[in-house]
């Protein structure tokens, strides 16, 4: 069964979203467990990176509006960039899943906040999924 949800990302104490919503179809069972929801949104993830990363080898024929919104942002990119940053899936699922297990970020899914990542969560075709990075105190 594929499930669209959207994804959503925020910091404690910031009004500011950490990134723009964003929707993910998943080819999950209604149930899984939250360590397989986190895995398969990762290994989604790197394949959109390693996309981006692929488009921006390319050269770009950018309109005058493109232009002048990039120089509003501070940076007109027209491609030709070959960065060649790998990433291990592998590692990047570990990665997320540790920083779970240590507190980093919490995960709430349908506004109820998930703490286990054994634990099943339901999947319904609109979920909504918030990623709320925790800030650690300065000095503590």
């Amino acid at each position: 069964m594929t499930s669209t949800i959207t994804v959503s990302g925020k910091v404690m104490g910031k009004t500011q979203p950490l990134f723009t919503n964003w929707q993910l179809a998943l080819d999950l069972d209604q149930s899984v467990t939250l360590r397989n929801l986190l895995t398969q949104i990762v290994r989604s993830e790197v394949t959109s990176f390693e996309e981006r990363q692929r488009q921006r080898r390319l050269f770009q024929v950018l309109t005058p509006k493109q232009i002048s919104l990039d120089l509003e942002q501070g940076k007109v990119d027209l491609g030709g960039s070959d960065l060649a940053q790998a990433v291990d899936v592998d590692q990047a699922i570990a990665a997320a899943l540790q920083a779970f297990a240590d507190g980093l970020y919490f995960v709430f899914l349908d506004d109820q906040q998930q703490e286990n990542l054994d634990d099943l969560v339901t999947l319904r075709p609109d979920s909504q999924l918030m990623f709320l990075r925790l800030v650690p105190l300065v000095g503590g």
